[in-house]
């Protein structure tokens, strides 16, 4: 039996979803719409499953949470006016980058503004080298400067001078006389990501003075009226897979670009390793507006620092995640050059895909499920939404008028298959390109439409096995309440690995230790997960390598070569060049036991859907009504609140104890 009433919350683009585990080991979910202020859906959904749960708000142990809040502030461009102070010299680091294209051969195809405008980017006379300060900076020159920011309407701050990683003295004065003068947030890039790489160090910086202002007015309301309800003060998820209490968070904005995402996974990771025997995951979760895909291997996420959101780099560590602009709400048309294309805009929540019956006309993906006959005119989805089969049809007949195509059911089958190449590249993505052969793991679906595709997308990989967590509608609100508390510490280092001092090193990772710790409410329980960033001599960017053991040069350069070799495909007989480590600290929660029994009926009906140009009659099953050890023969549908299951021809799906499906295609087997 669980010891605690935990409930997890989480914001997505169309949905938020809830998900509760009582203390007699019951889940109970709930999906409501989205709202503009997403503290009012997350309390109005909150209050659903704790009604649906027979639990009282005020008896909850435990609240976790994940937001898009800081990710649509980059995405829509509505995060704080920023101002950027830098070295003299240095204020276009920004515009510069790293002279690098979007697209090579696209001649049209454009950078994105930066986040910091010309005009907001501020200059100071200093100096340090890697080596330490040549010139410190002038006070009255810092508080001079103070003005002008002010004069320029800027919201927020990011400090970002030279070399402030090695030899933060000069940029912590800064900070700190600016922090007196001015009143705004201030975001100093030896707090903030205290590693080299101009460019990347400064952006990371931007984004979190950006963000900053709204993570900070978001958590407070959301506090405010989490305590008015009974609740407790949220712990909320950041983009490293684990939570952390809401103040943390607020002070350091940047670690919850990835929160929602980060969740899923988690949630993956917690209900379907080890359900297979499979080498890992391949997590798939598709939603209203996106699709998001990741790697879990040995039973832990896949981390990187080196990721972009709407075209910005965040190189503090994340969940390494490829998303697509591929959702149950991706608006389908045709091209200049009469190509039929799906995404990346979205319908979003409202007016949504046509078949919601709000208004919408656009064809989306969701009404190609509706037409192919994979979602029923009777499903409700999230509970409470109707769908109109006929406005869907009526879309998807006018797409077919600009395709060329000869019905609504043609350009349905168009609007799932372009849609499945889009995922589809996603995963050979994080696989493929990455030294890993896809077949070799299990697909994990999840999302409100990741079940639905999630088969097709097996076939085209030629993955013998798909695994469908029962909370699968809402695995990123379930992945919260298996979250462990985690907090990061990084530092650039540099060193050739055969010239590092071992006891250096150690000492280092010693005060990563101690500064991972201090972002945890229980610093003593934690275990530690220690790294080494390597690279060969000569090239750009690094792997990373456990060390978590007593740092040994021979070893640690062996794991770099073995992991050289699995991501390039080659190792090289050059000298290994020791950039930067780091400390993951993590305070463990217990994963939820969840308690299943099937109850009532298992199948109800049948409807004509479409599989491979034909039209079967299909039998439809109510998922909560399969009992433990049961099989279902594909074609077949089987259906939840949250999410629809589609199991085709050439595949089965076997139910497991804990609810979780197994579908195993009989082509692999």
């Amino acid at each position: 039996m669980t010891d605690a009433i935990r409930v997890g919350a989480d914001v997505g683009g169309t949905f938020t979803d809830v998900a509760v585990l009582t203390r007699d080991d019951r889940l109970v979910t709930a999906k409501v719409p989205t709202t503009d202020d997403q503290s009012e859906g997350v309390l109005d959904g909150l209050r659903r499953a704790c009604q649906k749960a027979g639990v009282d708000p005020e008896s909850v142990d435990a609240f976790s949470h994940a937001t898009t809040v800081s990710t649509n502030a980059l995405l829509e461009g509505t995060g704080a006016r920023t101002a950027l102070v830098t070295t003299e010299g240095f204020r276009d680091v920004l515009e510069i980058g790293r002279q690098d294209r979007p697209a090579l051969y696209d001649l049209d195809a454009e950078k994105p503004d930066p986040l910091v405008p010309r005009r907001r980017r501020f200059e100071v006379d200093e100096r340090a080298t890697p080596e330490g300060i040549e010139r410190a900076v002038d006070e009255r020159d810092v508080r001079e400067l103070a003005a002008e920011i002010e004069a320029s309407d800027a919201q927020s701050v990011a400090v970002s001078l030279l070399h402030a990683y090695a030899h933060p003295d000069n940029e912590r004065r800064v900070a700190e006389i600016l922090r007196e003068e001015l009143d705004a947030p201030v975001s100093a890039s030896h707090e903030v990501l205290p590693a080299f790489r101009e460019y990347e160090r400064t952006a990371t910086t931007a984004v979190d003075a950006a963000v900053g202002p709204a993570i900070d007015e978001y958590l407070g309301r959301l506090v405010e009226r989490a305590d008015a309800a009974g609740l407790p003060t949220p712990l909320v998820m950041r983009s490293n897979g684990g939570i952390a209490d809401a103040e943390t968070v607020r002070e350091r904005a940047v670690a919850t670009c990835l929160s929602g995402p980060a969740a899923g996974v988690v949630g993956a990771a917690a209900t379907a390793e080890g359900v297979t025997d499979a080498r890992g995951l391949v997590t798939f979760d598709m939603g209203g507006t996106s699709s998001d895909v990741s790697l879990v291997r040995d039973g832990g996420v896949e981390r990187t620092t080196d990721a972009e959101i709407g075209g910005h780099p965040v190189s503090v560590p994340m969940v390494d995640v490829t998303t697509v602009g591929a959702g149950g709400g991706s608006i389908a048309r045709v091209d200049a050059g009469g190509a039929l294309r799906v995404g990346p805009e979205s319908a979003g929540a409202n007016p949504g895909p046509a078949c919601y019956g709000r208004g919408g006309d656009e064809p989306t993906v969701t009404d190609a499920a509706v037409v192919l006959g994979y979602l029923g005119s009777d499903a409700a989805l999230g509970g409470e939404l109707s769908l109109d089969a006929d406005a869907a049809r009526r879309a998807l007949a006018g797409l077919a008028d600009d395709a060329g195509l000869e019905g609504p059911v043609e350009a349905a089958r168009g609007v799932y298959r372009v849609a499945n190449a889009t995922m589809t590249r996603a995963v050979r993505a994080v696989t493929v390109e990455r030294g890993h052969d896809p077949r070799e793991f299990a697909l994990a679906a999840f999302g409100g439409a990741g079940p639905m595709h999630a088969a097709a997308l097996a076939d085209r990989l030629d993955v013998g096995r798909v695994v469908v967590p029962r909370a699968c509608g809402v695995l990123s609100a379930f992945g919260l309440l298996a979250a462990d508390e985690t907090s990061d510490a990084v530092r650039t280092y540099r060193a050739r690995l055969d010239d590092a001092d071992p006891g250096a090193v150690e000492a280092v990772l010693d005060e990563l230790a101690a500064e991972a710790r201090t972002d945890l409410r229980n610093p003593e329980a934690a275990d530690l997960a220690r790294r080494a960033d390597l690279r060969y001599a000569g090239q750009s960017f690094e792997l990373s390598v456990d060390v978590n053991e007593r740092f040994d040069p021979e070893t640690v350069a062996r794991r770099f070569h073995d992991a050289h070799e699995t991501a390039y495909g080659y190792r090289m007989d050059e000298a290994v060049e020791l950039v930067g480590l780091g400390v993951r600290a993590t305070v463990a929660r217990e994963t939820p036991d969840v308690a299943y029994r099937a109850d009532g009926d298992a199948r109800v009906g049948e409807r004509e859907a479409v599989f491979g140009g034909a039209v079967r009659e299909t039998p439809v099953y109510r998922r909560g009504g399969l009992p433990a050890g049961e099989s279902v023969a594909g074609p077949a549908i089987c259906e939840q609140a949250d999410s629809t299951v589609v199991v085709p021809p050439d595949w089965t799906a076997e139910v497991r104890a804990d609810g979780t499906l197994v579908l195993v295609s009989e082509v692999d087997a």
